[in-house]
């Protein structure tokens, strides 16, 4: 993923916080020899407090394919993208160009961290694990606990195996325009306002949030 530098945030406290209201990703594992990379769509838990830059927690059922790419190559790759738009190339473009001449592109954050990912079997830190992870979705309390061996869930954990992803680097992009002149930004969030769909309103936060106010921006392309 290229990130330049206007589109990367100041501090990791931006990523983490972002992250921590987005719980749905993409796991992405090499595949095993003359095969394509295996894509997993997933939830999971992210706890910040684990490691260096945190820990990752989810969950898949016995009979997913992924798991023999994963024991070939434990080096896996979690990327979360959320918050995007297409921007229509008029609101983009400078002062002195025909409105029709402007560039489109598109507005997204991305978080992506790559992980060492350990499988587990062992019953009970799987349902340890499986109930850390359930925590954070059902906050209500009202959640009987996975106990292997007791119901209602402990018959279904040998269908399950847990992912616990030690996260080992992260790359956080927040592409929102901050590097384009002042009047382009304003017209860019003029645009968000006036289309108002839900993604809409997520980055015009971000577009206001980032906007420079320097009346200028860096040289750079509209896509990345």
């Amino acid at each position: 993923m290229l990130i330049h530098p206007w589109d990367a945030p100041e501090e990791d406290r931006i990523w983490r916080a972002w992250l921590a209201e987005h719980d749905f990703g993409q796991l992405a594992v090499n595949g095993l020899p003359g095969e394509p990379p295996f894509v997993q769509p997933l939830h999971f838990a992210y706890d910040a407090d684990a490691g260096a830059h945190g820990e990752v927690l989810t969950h898949l059922a016995r009979p997913n394919p992924i798991w023999a790419a994963v024991e070939a190559c434990p080096t896996v790759l979690l990327s979360v993208v959320d918050d995007y738009v297409f921007v229509p190339g008029p609101w983009q473009a400078p002062d002195d160009t025909p409105p029709e001449h402007g560039t489109p592109t598109s507005f997204y954050t991305a978080v992506q961290l790559t992980c060492r990912a350990r499988i587990v079997d062992e019953a009970r830190e799987k349902a340890a694990l499986l109930n850390r992870q359930v925590a954070h979705f059902q906050q209500d309390g009202v959640t009987t606990p996975a106990t292997p061996g007791e119901p209602p869930f402990g018959r279904m954990l040998p269908g399950i195996r847990v992912l616990r992803l030690e996260v080992s680097e992260v790359r956080a992009k927040f592409k929102y325009g901050s590097h384009k002149p002042e009047s382009a930004q304003a017209r860019t969030a003029e645009g968000l306002r006036a289309r108002a769909t839900p993604r809409d309103q997520a980055a015009l936060a971000h577009h206001t949030r980032h906007r420079t106010g320097t009346g200028h921006g860096h040289p750079g392309p509209a896509g990345g």
